[in-house]
Order: C-alpha cells, then structure tokens, then sequence
C-alpha cells in the first residue's frame, strides 16, 4: 500500500475522505486491544455509587457552574457534600 495522504493540510484542515480511505481503513476488531480499550470508553459502573434524580436549581447557579467548564457536575456535587459536612440536617 502506498504511503495514504495525510488527513489535515498545513493550516490543520481536514480534507475529504476519498473512496481509498474507506477502503484501506481499520476495523474496531483488527486495533490493538490497547486501543480499542481507550476507544471503549468507561462503560457502566461495577458497583454503582450515585443515583440519578432530577432537580430544579436556580439558572444562576447552574450557569455558575458550568462556566467552570467539563466537571461541572462533579465540581456541584463535591460542593453539595462539602455542605453537608459542615451542616446538620437533623
């Protein structure tokens, strides 16, 4: 197989993807494992440790959040526990 042409030119477009590209490309199953591990993804939890509700918060507060950026939930729920420390409910 000649040497395939690079997928992104020098200003870092993304060409076409020709008839010869479908045709020489991998299969999921024919990757290292290695990689199709990374591919995979997470999957589900082994031993489930949150619990999916819904809730109503004010648009400020989530915005708030989510302007921090990708974790946003997490960083909410970290903040929800560290609250909860510092606070009797009972």
């Amino acid at each position: 197989m000649a040497n395939p042409l690079p997928l992104t030119d020098a200003d870092g477009e993304v060409r076409e993807l020709t008839s010869d590209d479908f045709k020489n490309a991998s299969t999921f199953s024919e990757l290292p494992e290695s990689l199709q591990n990374v591919l995979r993804g997470r999957g589900k939890q082994q031993a489930p440790t949150k619990v999916s509700t819904t809730v109503r918060f004010d648009a400020d507060v989530i915005a708030a959040f989510r302007a921090t950026g990708s974790g946003w939930q997490t960083r909410m729920n970290d903040a929800l526990k560290e609250w909860l420390k510092e606070h009797s409910l009972v």
